[in-house]
């Protein structure tokens, strides 16, 4: 697998340094009615237990619960409803598994302080910060990581913004940027995520993906989330439920190309072939 120089490989959660040397998987958990995939599936506390439980065991080293889906044509969700639906499962996850490195997929920052307060460690935002101008001052504060993926417009506009001068080149521009932005906060732990399926087409997804080792060049992690999305299953002539065997394909194609974390839905197939890909190596 690729490997990008002098490199930040760790990433400090809550003063837990995990080293991503090894690439690591980031279990996702929706709370969303209308999650692409999994929506309803975990709508009580036993149902959202389990799944977590299992997905733990099966070798996430992060979780990641949001409470707004960010699929394409998403309903809009108000900041209130937000927190009464995340902050307590939040807590929940937290007093059932001590050791938990959760990360809060949330656009904002009143939803990210309240979370991290409570012992969050991660936030991963799909609007890299650009949505609210307080984000980086309150991952700041708190010392956390922050995943920043690039997306244009909203997830109600997104799929309207495709139009692209060259699109690694400006996707790397826009990372660049932000990347200048963060560190003016002193924020270092600094994820990226390419964004798939974010303001892309089907094309653009997969020419994102063949450039992908571009993407070394800003010295931060690269964190892949493609788990069963369209890109997939409209290329296969399928839906989400039959997408596993692709998007296993796919992770293997991101490992080669120097992915550092997988954000999944099926946490022991993406660590099967982390453990696969990595035996090229030796």
């Amino acid at each position: 697998m690729s490997n990008y120089p002098n490199s930040n490989m760790t990433l400090n959660c809550n003063g837990n340094l995990i080293d991503l040397s090894t690439p690591k998987v980031m279990g996702i958990l929706n709370t969303t009615p209308d999650s692409f995939y999994d929506g309803k599936k975990f709508k009580d506390e036993a149902s959202m237990l389990l799944q977590v439980g299992k997905m733990i065991q099966d070798g996430a080293t992060f979780i990641d619960v949001g409470a707004y889906s960010s699929r394409p044509g998403a309903d809009f969700v108000s900041e209130d409803e937000e927190l009464a639906r995340l902050l307590p499962i939040v807590k929940l996850l937290l007093a059932k598994f001590p050791n938990i490195v959760l990360s809060i997929d949330t656009f904002r920052s009143s939803i990210a302080d309240a979370c991290l307060s409570e012992g969050a460690a991660i936030v991963n935002d799909i609007s890299g910060g650009k949505q609210d101008e307080n984000m980086f001052a309150v991952v700041a504060k708190h010392k956390a990581p922050f995943v920043m993926m690039h997306m244009r417009g909203t997830p109600q506009t997104m799929q309207k913004q495709t139009d692209y001068d060259n699109l690694s080149v400006d996707i790397l521009k826009y990372f660049s940027e932000h990347i200048a932005r963060a560190r003016s906060y002193n924020l270092h732990d600094l994820i990226i995520d390419p964004g798939f399926g974010f303001a892309k087409t089907l094309e653009q997804n997969y020419e994102l993906l063949s450039q992908l080792e571009l993407f070394q060049t800003l010295h931060h992690p690269i964190l892949v989330g493609i788990s069963r999305k369209s890109m997939v299953y409209k290329l296969l002539g399928t839906d989400a439920e039959k997408a596993l065997n692709g998007t296993t394909a796919l992770h293997a194609i991101s490992l080669v190309k120097g992915a550092k974390i997988l954000r999944v839905h099926d946490v022991k197939e993406a660590l099967e072939c982390i453990r696969l890909v990595q035996q090229l190596d030796r």
